[in-house]
């Protein structure tokens, strides 16, 4: 996990440093920045470490994060740990509502089209699973923001909390109405996968000798399942299930984009357009950490799910 955190970390600042937008002139703008004295443009250079080698600013940067100093945000004037905390905060609800809500229907989803293969509901689940993965995240949340928001009015248009009104108003049921839609977009985008290798893992199994003998004794389609579908497909479910938290970061990029959500993705997209390096990077190391964890914990999962494994690794 170490090296992989080194390798995103040189990954990000070599892009950052690539980048062809000039700091100065995304934060101070090309007017101001005109009128300035050369004196004034050196010390703005001085700050934003344009004058410095990218070398020399990515380890002055890696030694300041290792002691858990990710530096000072340019664009919030705050430090960038105070920044990811109060923005993660506003994302973690879309990102667990997301993460099982797609979990949960994906694998339904994928039993039922497994169970009923060459059926109906078959190929309801495929259609709409193919559907939903060729559909761009951006899009469908666009979708839904002019349906549920603007022609039926039932939810807000973005934002976390109502405009207006004060910090010590807001409600925890009003925080979760502007929720709702993101969350939503985010849970629709992550099925696609999930239900679709649910699926096939389900084809396998019902086509095996086991079940073609529980079959034989006349066990039930819901009793197949429980005894002998789950057991066998609850291991490359949970891999697929920790390894989608990558993909619900991703997408929730452009979906807070959308609906204006003050969290972790309308943040990066911000620090990556006004060159906020020390953001973007903090961003980039925290989310790639979530990442990280999420497979680490299915890892440590296997072996109390199927003690097999557990047994494995005691022998190893």
């Amino acid at each position: 996990m170490l090296l992989l955190l080194a390798a995103v970390s040189v990954a990000a600042f070599g892009l950052v440093s690539l980048s062809p937008i000039d700091p100065l002139q995304a934060n101070v703008g090309q007017a101001a920045l005109g009128s300035m004295s050369e004196e004034q443009k050196d010390k703005l250079k001085s700050y934003w470490g344009v004058d410095t080698p990218p070398v020399e600013r990515y380890l002055n940067w890696a030694k300041d994060f290792v002691r858990g100093d990710m530096g000072v945000s340019l664009l919030y004037r705050q430090n960038v740990s105070d920044v990811i905390a109060v923005k993660l905060v506003n994302s973690l609800f879309l990102l667990l509502f997301a993460w099982v809500i797609s979990g949960v229907l994906g694998l339904a989803l994928g039993i039922l089209a497994g169970v009923n293969r060459g059926r109906w509901p078959d190929k309801a689940v495929k259609v709409y699973s193919l559907t939903i993965a060729s559909t761009p995240a951006f899009w469908l949340a666009l979708l839904l923001l002019m349906i549920f928001a603007v022609w039926l009015k039932v939810l807000p248009v973005g934002l976390s909390v109502p405009i207006g009104m004060e910090a010590e108003s807001v409600t925890f049921l009003d925080r979760v109405r502007h929720a709702i839609l993101p969350a939503v977009t985010l849970s629709i985008t992550g099925v696609a996968n999930i239900a679709l290798h649910t699926r096939q893992k389900v084809i396998d199994v019902m086509e095996s000798e086991y079940v073609l003998f529980a079959q034989a004794r006349g066990e039930s389609t819901w009793q197949i399942i429980r005894h002998h579908c789950l057991r066998n497909i609850l291991l490359p479910a949970m891999t697929l299930q920790f390894a989608s938290i990558s993909e619900i970061i991703g997408g929730s990029v452009l979906v807070e984009q959308v609906f204006s959500y003050p969290g972790l993705g309308q943040a990066a997209v911000t620090a990556g357009t006004g060159s906020d390096v020390p953001l973007l990077l903090g961003i980039t190391m925290i989310t790639a950490l979530i990442v990280f964890a999420g497979n680490f914990l299915a890892n440590v999962l296997y072996g109390v799910v199927d003690p097999r494994i557990r047994r494995g690794g005691e022998r190893g």
